[in-house]
């Protein structure tokens, strides 16, 4: 079943030197964007990622330093991965808590941003967990009776991972064929995770809240009033750069919460009698 769009979305993939967004980098992009007219366009791209990779990462992925020896650093590929995307909506397995905020990250990193306002987000991952809880490599089995070859390759998962939705589409008439609709659908909580790591979301009312720790649930505005040094606890550590960003931006928003400084009362200054004052006189005239 083909996708019913009003515009594009691009499927993407990445893989890795490991799985720290604040520390690992992209070693490879792969995108299929899918056109309101169905046209396809696909981006593949191998990334220097300016550090070792891992072993254990090239055992998954199949990618070795000397394969991205000579390629280049993502912030020279950064502007032609935002034009290849454009306007179009995202959608990913697993990609609204891995390869979202991962490229988020890698753009920021290169002085690049990708505008999320109004982008829808599709997870085809949650999606398949809400319906059959399986991988990658079982979904394409279940849905497209096919054997995923070249697993963990990202132009193989990226594409292995359109062919899965359309199949869901077909299989399941509770999927509506509509962005909107997939994206509300595949997301994993029932709190809108706004920087795509779970540190920040939305409440009901739309109010920007924190997503964990000792705050989860209260609005940041709250704890920006009550404790104003937690936000810049969060600015100073090892937090990735998107959560930081819409952090930085929320809080600068916000009114400055002034301080009422006590007045220290001075103290009272007794008159002085005539008596006293003809005794001090005399007493200054015998010195």
């Amino acid at each position: 079943m083909s996708l019913h769009l009003s515009r594009s979305i691009a499927f993407f993939d990445l893989e890795t030197t490991g799985l720290n967004i604040s520390r690992d980098r992209i070693v490879e992009i792969a995108i299929v964007k899918v056109n309101p007219d169905g046209s396809r366009e696909e981006l593949l791209e191998r990334v220097n990622p300016g550090i070792p990779i891992p072993p254990d990462s090239t055992a998954v992925h199949g990618i070795s330093d000397q394969d991205v020896a000579d390629k280049p650093i993502f912030s020279k590929l950064a502007k032609k991965v935002i034009d290849f995307i454009g306007d179009a909506d995202l959608a990913g397995y697993n990609s609204n808590k891995f390869d979202i905020p991962f490229l988020l990250e890698e753009l920021l990193n290169a002085g690049s941003t990708l505008d999320m306002n109004g982008r829808k987000t599709v997870d085809v991952q949650t999606i398949f967990h809400k319906m059959e809880q399986r991988t990658l490599s079982a979904a394409y089995r279940f849905y497209c009776n096919k054997e995923l070859d070249n697993a963990h390759s990202a132009a193989s998962d990226a594409n292995a991972t359109l062919q899965v939705l359309e199949a869901q589409l077909a299989r399941y008439p509770d999927l509506q064929n509509d962005i909107a609709f997939l994206e509300e659908f595949s997301r994993a909580g029932k709190n809108k995770v706004v920087d795509f790591v779970g540190r920040l979301a939305e409440n009901e009312n739309g109010e920007l809240m924190y997503n964990f720790g000792k705050h989860a649930g209260k609005t940041v505005k709250e704890i920006f009033q009550s404790e104003p040094g937690y936000h810049r606890w969060m600015l100073d550590n090892d937090f990735p750069l998107i959560t930081k960003q819409i952090l930085r931006k929320f809080v600068e928003q916000l009114p400055v919460v002034k301080q009422v400084k006590k007045e220290i009362p001075k103290p009272k200054q007794e008159a002085i009698s005539p008596q006293q004052l003809n005794e001090l006189q005399n007493k200054f005239k015998k010195l």
